[in-house]
């Protein structure tokens, strides 16, 4: 999903194709970027780099602006920057209680986004797709400058098989085995790929690339809303799993005394750190959403003893199972998205003294805990990512249809 695999034996043409990849990637992750940069950042040399760029030029990919004098010796080197309303993904997120869309350019630049709460009932495959799409069609009217997006990215509560976008199981959704990818791709019908992802894996990749994990090579990546999700990245990479199923932390079994979970197991991580663990602790309605751990939360702010003391103990339960986490994958960074994000205050300290309680020494000096910095969006944010990825992996398949032809070959 992030970086594509490395190759050996590559013909000049497999070659030209990677280094594309590897120069639209540092743009689209880094932003604008001088020639000489880039030769710094890929490896390549200046001529290769003076080639390319001219194909992602006449590809309208990028622009080329003089670069600023900064005094020092030699020819200024152009600046390369991305045309970031030339290309645009759909990015779409299923949460269980809201939907959210947003048109996002090259570049990660958010040109347009919305989210809107829905009921929690109104989980049907149909009722949900008729919604996105009616997003889509408002989303798409507010820019209709734009051309069709070349990719829908999709973030949905549940396990999703990768291969067919289909959510195999959401439980807090009410989902079994539905073919969310193929219904959505034909009521959208815009021609375009529909790739489906988890949304706490989509999270991860967000935050991975433009958040708090940004510049970490191990990130666990926790989403806590009615259930609990992570994503998991070692190495740079997502740990997917088998089946494209890996990273559901929310479902570790965590207290066998514990209460019934919505997966059909007992003692989850989420009965005990999810919204409704943390609303009853509290003795807010269980039903309140969002808007009851706003509540909550803002009691926490005065003081009141039975918010504060309900944070304090999803704090403690929290802790417990990160710990556990940091001992099997020694993470730098752990991002905690969702509630716990808007609760990261009134967390923290009683997560930080679990983990130090639990984990191995050595492990726990090097990690560190922080606030997802995309918030809520962060989700929405990383399917528009996940659109994007098959441009990023090989720009000439995109660089053809638009300039008329592929480019010419030069090897680097």
């Amino acid at each position: 999903m992030f970086t594509p695999r490395e190759e050996v034996g590559q013909r000049s043409e497999t070659v030209r194709r990677a280094n594309l990849s590897a120069i639209v990637r540092e743009l689209h992750l880094r932003g604008p970027l001088s020639r000489s940069e880039l030769v710094a950042w890929t490896g390549l040399t200046r001529s290769a780099i003076r080639s390319l760029v001219g194909d992602l030029v006449a590809g309208d990919f990028v622009v080329e602006e003089a670069a600023l004098r900064l005094g020092t010796p030699g020819r200024p080197s152009p600046q390369v920057r991305l045309v970031a309303d030339s290309v645009v993904v759909l990015a779409l997120e299923i949460a269980v209680d809201s939907l959210a869309v947003a048109i996002v350019g090259l570049g990660g630049e958010v040109h347009w986004k919305e989210r809107v709460d829905r009921p929690r009932a109104h989980s049907s495959l149909g009722d949900i797709v008729d919604d996105l799409c009616h997003l889509a069609k408002r989303a798409r009217d507010q820019r209709p400058s734009y051309q069709t997006p070349i990719g829908v990215g999709v973030a949905v509560a549940g396990l999703v098989r990768p291969i067919d976008g289909v959510v195999a199981a959401g439980p807090n959704l009410g989902w079994i085995d539905v073919p969310l990818g193929a219904h959505l791709a034909a009521a959208l019908d815009l021609g375009a790929p529909v790739e489906v992802a988890n949304e706490a894996d989509l999270g991860a990749l967000a935050e991975f690339r433009r958040g708090a994990a940004r510049g970490a090579e191990d990130v666990v990546y926790v989403h806590g809303e009615v259930g609990v999700g992570g994503g998991i990245i070692v190495g740079g990479r997502p740990l997917s799993g088998t089946n494209g199923f890996g990273g559901e932390i929310g479902h570790m079994p965590i207290n066998p005394a514990g209460r019934p979970c919505r997966c059909g197991s007992t003692g989850c991580w989420e009965t005990e750190i999810g919204e409704v663990a943390l609303l009853a602790r509290a003795g807010y309605p269980l039903d309140g959403g969002r808007m009851a751990v706003a509540a909550l939360i803002a009691d926490a702010a005065e003081g009141r003893p039975e918010a504060v003391e309900a944070l304090r103990v999803t704090g403690r339960w929290l802790g417990v199972g990160l710990a556990g986490l940091v001992n099997v994958l020694n993470p730098r960074v752990i991002v905690l998205g969702g509630l716990f994000s808007r609760a990261f205050p009134y967390l923290i300290d009683d997560v930080n003294a679990e983990i130090s309680a639990l984990a191995l020494v050595a492990s726990r000096r090097v990690v560190s805990v922080a606030p997802a910095s995309l918030g809520i969006d962060a989700p929405l944010l990383g399917a528009a990512e996940l659109a994007f990825e098959p441009l990023l992996a090989d720009p000439v398949a995109w660089l053809g249809p638009r300039t008329g032809a592929v480019p010419q070959l030069v090897v680097a």
